[in-house]
């Protein structure tokens, strides 16, 4: 999980202060410390409360507004301030910043807006403090991964499933994956889940849908994982369209660290759609003649949109399945690229653990598919595998 937020707000007036407090009330990650209605008493409220970041409402009094922020800043240097007011001028979210603001938002709040601008304000606090990881960032940041076939049959699903459940192994990891295989989807048979929401209940509850529903919407696997399922009805998939979709991920990736996108292989606007929201998008094939003839045709249509071909990474599954397949430089000479990863062909622990129910890490933790699989979702975070000498000769072949 991350880490809660402990937040104390000020703001005179009723019919901003509820509707804020509400949005906050809903966001997993805060804890609402405190609220004061007045702004000359609100620095002994943060002097009590000791609040990680305070959210201050300028719209009642600004003048006063701007000095409480300044005084803020000289009281308690380390602590973000989020400035929030109706007037989204230049001049009015300047002053905000000069009095030591170091978020703005307007009037009314939008949900998305304040998980993203108090994402940043928990990293730039955390930074500050001189914390960080091996790598040098300072909290684990939020990933979305695409994962997208060259073909139907070449392990999109199971790859996602593994991945995911490999990726919430981890403590400081709170991830979620969305089967976006609207028709014919099965991350929920993969993981033996029956789910109660789907995306298409999102969907028709778009226009007020917050954390609170959202997350309720979601099942949980017990590897940590969270499952947002596609319509069961097929008749449902009429129901969400990208701009749905876009905000739902955007929701979901202010709320965790690490979202998992299983695709369909039509290429449909969804598609695309997630494919722009992915910071990575993992395209699997198989060292056979027509999947990587598609992965040629899918990298050239990618191609034609800024910046989202340079995500792609090519994975190649189930590696030694066939006596006649083609060669790893062959196949890198006819997509133009470094295969990214390989994922050994492990036949038996593939099917028994789709038959099941269950992933990997369960049912087979050592299977060498298991272990490609822990291995890519740990390179996919930046981690070192236990020894490089494991990644180079089987895990990865970059």
């Amino acid at each position: 999980m991350k880490d809660v937020q402990r937040v104390a707000i000020v703001d005179p007036s009723d019919a901003t202060r509820e509707p804020l407090r509400n949005l906050l009330l809903g966001v997993e990650t805060v804890w609402l410390e405190a609220e004061c209605s007045r702004y000359e008493f609100f620095i002994d409220v943060a002097r009590q409360s000791n609040p990680d970041l305070v959210v201050v409402s300028l719209d009642s009094d600004h003048a006063k507004a701007l000095q409480l922020i300044s005084h803020l800043v000289g009281e308690f240097p380390g602590m973000p301030i989020l400035a929030v007011s109706a007037r989204g001028d230049g001049q009015s979210i300047l002053q905000a910043l000069r009095a030591g603001a170091k978020e703005f938002l307007t009037q009314p709040v939008v949900l998305e807006e304040l998980l993203i601008a108090l994402q940043r304000l928990a990293q730039g606090r955390i930074a500050s403090d001189g914390t960080s990881t091996s790598n040098g960032i300072s909290k684990v940041e939020s990933l979305v991964v695409a994962v997208i076939g060259s073909r139907g049959g070449v392990g999109c699903t199971s790859l996602a499933v593994n991945v995911g459940c490999n990726l919430a192994q981890d403590p400081r990891h709170n991830v979620a994956l969305v089967d976006l295989d609207l028709a014919l989807g099965d991350a929920d048979v993969a993981l033996d889940l029956i789910p109660d929401y789907t995306l298409a209940d999102v969907a028709l509850n778009i226009d007020r849908l917050d954390m609170t529903f959202l997350r309720r919407s979601l099942c949980k696997h017990d590897t940590g994982l969270s499952l947002l399922p596609h319509p069961m009805q097929l008749e449902d998939i009429g129901l969400i369209h990208e701009d749905h979709l876009q905000r739902v991920i955007n929701l979901l990736r202010a709320s965790y660290t690490h979202l998992v996108l299983d695709l369909s292989k039509r290429f449909t606007p969804t598609d695309f759609t997630a494919m722009r929201l992915a910071d990575v998008i993992l395209l699997i094939a198989h060292l056979e003649l027509t999947s990587l003839r598609n992965v040629v045709r899918i990298l050239h249509t990618l191609q034609t949109e800024d910046g989202m071909a340079d995500k792609v990474r090519v994975v190649i599954n189930r590696v030694g399945s066939e006596d006649g397949e083609i060669s790893l430089p062959k196949a890198e000479e006819t997509i133009g690229q470094p295969v990214y990863w390989q994922i050994p062909n492990d036949y038996k622990a593939m099917v028994g653990s789709r038959n099941a129910g269950v992933p990997l890490l369960k049912h087979s933790p050592r299977s060498k598919a298991h272990l490609s699989l822990v291995g890519l979702a740990n390179d996919l975070c930046g981690k070192e595998q236990e020894t490089k000498k494991e990644r180079r000769s089987f895990f990865s072949f970059r």
